[in-house]
């Protein structure tokens, strides 16, 4: 038994690549920006799409994500994950103009923690 030789280049991707693009979400600062009460309104009353999860009706604003129905958002709301994200969003997303100040064009003013960021208000439907 010998060795089978290659034919071609069969290099195999990195797993931790394919992972992580596959479950790329949204950055924070895109985050802040759909959080925009216009933007958030367009977001939380979306049209009726078959491709997407729950026929994207089910939306968590904070994490980006669809759920199949109202009962699993609820369950979501009260995950560890979803608790995270709203103490991360706490904190204003960082812009251009902080990273030159950190960089030495300017005194550095660091980032406001106030931000009041609350579990998304739920209607329940039931037609």
């Amino acid at each position: 038994m010998g060795k089978s030789k290659q034919v071609g280049n069969h290099k195999k991707k990195s797993v931790a690549k394919i992972w992580k693009t596959k479950r790329r979400t949204k950055d924070l600062d895109q985050i802040h920006a759909d959080m925009i009460p216009a933007n958030a309104a367009k977001l939380l009353k979306q049209d009726v799409d078959y491709d997407v999860t729950g026929s994207a009706q089910h939306y968590c604003l904070h994490c980006s994500r669809y759920f199949v129905d109202l009962k699993t958002m609820k369950e979501h709301f009260k995950t560890k994950v979803h608790k995270k994200r709203l103490k991360t969003l706490r904190e204003e997303p960082y812009t251009q103009a902080e990273a030159e100040r950190a960089a030495g064009m300017g005194s550095y003013i660091p980032p406001k923690t106030n931000i009041e960021v609350h579990t998304q208000q739920v209607e329940e439907d039931m037609n």
